[in-house]
């Protein structure tokens, strides 16, 4: 079984990249998604976080948790010391699950950053200017332009990615022009299972 890591920076086109290969029949882990629902009730992030407000209705709130480690570095590495390893184990149970299959997919935003290169057989890296990058977040997330600067400063520059990734597709042109890219990368994959 082929492992694949789907990476990028933070509105960089990943989840549409994502559901190309979808409805292309592969199996796709969103680890956003397995994040979101590992913070839902985290005891261990409660009790880290116990001196701030993170909570809204009983369950954690990524957004008033976003707004505090996005705004202090070293909060931010605590979250991640607890979130990450636990990403770490549903990815492991996401490849158990799926013994038998010629490639998987894993969508990793963090990838570089949470030091998780090894688990995969290749990497994928999707590119997209900053200054688009920008424009989505302000646009889909409602964010200021200061708090998305935070958010896109807070990774790796994709220069330093594209070095350690073994594929790159440029997301800056249309939508025909990155499913085309897709469908090549699909077709490389597939040779080499």
């Amino acid at each position: 079984m082929l492992k694949v890591a789907i990476t990028g920076n933070i509105a960089s086109g990943k989840t549409v990249v994502q559901k190309m290969l979808e409805n292309s029949g592969f199996k796709v882990m969103d680890t956003d998604i397995a994040a979101h629902d590992l913070l839902d009730d985290n005891s261990e992030v409660i009790q880290a976080f116990k001196d701030f407000d993170i909570s809204e209705n009983g369950k954690i709130s990524r957004e008033k948790l976003g707004k505090i480690v996005f705004n202090n570095k070293n909060l931010l590495e605590k979250l991640n010391s607890i979130i990450h390893p636990q990403i770490r184990e549903k990815i492991d149970e996401f490849f158990a699950e799926n013994e038998g299959k010629n490639i998987v997919f894993v969508s990793i935003p963090l990838l570089f950053e949470c030091g998780m290169e090894n688990l995969f057989d290749k990497i994928v890296l999707i590119r997209t200017p900053d200054s688009v990058r920008l424009e989505r977040l302000m646009k889909r997330s409602g964010y200021s332009k200061e708090y998305a600067l935070k958010r896109i400063s807070s990774q790796l520059p994709e220069s330093e990615k594209a070095a350690k990734s073994d594929f790159v597709i440029n997301n800056e042109g249309d939508f025909e022009n990155l499913s085309d890219e897709v469908s090549k990368l699909v077709q490389t994959l597939l040779r080499l299972v």
